[in-house]
């Protein structure tokens, strides 16, 4: 009998991330096709992060006065 090979299925992604690969080699390193700086500033413009929802930029944090 032949064995059957499994056609590798793509994905659908975004159209920013289109080409983006990540690799696992054998000691457990992560290598990707972006820069992890890509990666993160397209997480920060698409995905809301609950723990910063209620957080406004205008916000900081008031200093006693020195008298």
């Amino acid at each position: 009998m032949a064995k059957k090979t499994k056609k590798k299925d793509i994905p659908k992604v975004n159209e920013e991330l289109e080409g983006f690969n990540m690799n696992i080699n054998s000691f457990g390193e992560i290598s990707s096709s972006f820069s992890i700086d890509k990666i993160n500033e397209f997480l920060n413009k698409n995905v809301d992060d609950k723990k910063l929802r209620d957080r406004e930029e205008s916000k900081k944090p008031k200093k006693k006065d020195e008298n």
